[in-house]
């Protein structure tokens, strides 16, 4: 089994290796094998935190990395919500571009390291793109090619930094939600081809894992053949994730839109003291936080001040990423977890009256905001201080 499978289990090659190796989810899943476990973690770190990477990669081989996918699978489709496929559909692809991104630049190769990393041309070939990709490279680049050099694509960093893609796989791909950048009038177009920097390519190739992964969910499961005992088995786990999806309609953050520090939940302010001491948090912990701020309308410079991180910094620029992330989409997609989701992760902490009378850590910053009545947004403060 390639172990390029287990990072990448929507390839077609996978689906292939699972089928040759006769392995049947199914029996995985009455057998309550570790990849039935390997799979409920990667559907919960989907709707929670928008990544499917395993908390402790250690834990899995790859045939259990691998085998999780389908189970997977299984596990959005038994949750039967709309919402429950566009999260993890979203999340495979975002966990995929960053393993993009941390191949493409790599310097070593299969025969330094015994790990096969996928190439910008490999993928391209997946999703069939490959003809409608070509970088962009100056003089000494396109001699080089010329004698037989690589298409490119980030090898060591020393890849283009732009590429021209077809028209018709640019429309197909780029989503008009994504911003004014992304409208052809606002790009450069010549000969039926659009130029884009590199970055912008990464985030075409992740618009085209999302739809791979969300092509065919959700399935049919109950009342299939064997359908209705996979559901039985898989009961508890779906329960427990429709919970967390649960915390998708809790509130609407667009009601909130003052930073007052002082009157966050309990909960908040206390992994705010304890990011701004420079303790480290864990994923659930950080998410939590930084979807909270976010949801405030707060951008990366604000988090960054507010939890006194520099971006330099490993935690800085980790933040900065799950900020940009959740910026990118709204902030509506991911929402802060609800209390129930706090108390089950331990980081529902000094709990006080208020917190008695709601169910959601948004829900209790609008009541303070609501009953101080005139407040000053920390925002303004901050900026005068600078």
């Amino acid at each position: 089994m390639d172990p390029l499978y287990a990072r990448y289990p929507f390839f077609d090659g996978a689906r292939e290796a699972v089928r040759e190796a006769d392995i049947s989810p199914a029996a995985l899943i009455t057998e309550d094998a570790p990849a039935v476990d390997r799979a409920t973690e990667r559907v919960k770190r989907a709707l929670m935190e928008g990544t499917v990477a395993a908390e402790e990669p250690s834990r899995w081989d790859d045939r259990e990395k691998l085998l999780s996918y389908p189970i997977a699978r299984i596990l959005v489709s038994l949750i039967e919500t709309p919402a429950a496929v566009e999260k993890y559909a979203t999340a495979e692809a975002a966990t995929a571009r960053e393993r993009f991104e941390t191949d493409f630049a790599a310097d070593d190769d299969f025969q330094s390291t015994g790990r096969r990393r996928a190439s910008l041309d490999d993928v391209l070939r997946e999703f069939d793109l490959a003809d409608a990709v070509r970088p962009e490279r100056d003089r000494v680049g396109a001699e080089r090619a010329g004698r037989g050099g690589r298409r490119g694509g980030g090898r060591g960093g020393r890849g283009p930094t732009h590429y021209w893609v077809g028209i018709g796989p640019y429309l197909e791909l780029a989503d008009a939600d994504w911003g004014e950048r992304w409208r052809l009038v606002n790009r450069e177009v010549a000969d039926g081809e659009v130029r884009i920097s590199a970055e912008h390519l990464s985030r075409l190739l992740e618009a085209a894992v999302e739809r791979r992964v969300a092509e065919g969910l959700p399935f049919e499961v109950r009342g299939t053949d064997g359908g209705d005992a996979l559901a039985e088995a898989l009961e508890s786990a779906v329960s427990e994730l429709r919970g967390l999806l649960d915390d998708h309609d809790a509130v609407d953050p667009r009601r909130v839109d003052t930073v007052v520090p002082a009157l966050f939940p309990p909960c908040m302010r206390t992994l705010v003291r304890r990011a701004r001491e420079g303790e480290a948090l864990s994923d659930h912990a950080e998410f939590s936080l930084v979807s909270f701020l976010v949801a405030l309308g707060m951008d990366r410079g604000d988090v960054a001040t507010l939890l006194d991180v520099s971006p330099e910094s490993e935690a800085g620029a980790r933040i900065e990423t799950r900020v940009e992330y959740l910026t990118e989409r709204d902030g509506t997609q991911y929402p802060p977890p609800s209390c129930a989701t706090m108390k089950e992760y331990g980081t529902c902490v000094d709990p006080d009256e208020r917190c008695e009378t709601i169910s959601h850590p948004l829900s209790y910053y609008t009541d303070a905001i609501r009953d101080a009545g005139d407040v000053r947004d920390w925002r303004e403060t901050a900026e005068r201080a600078e």
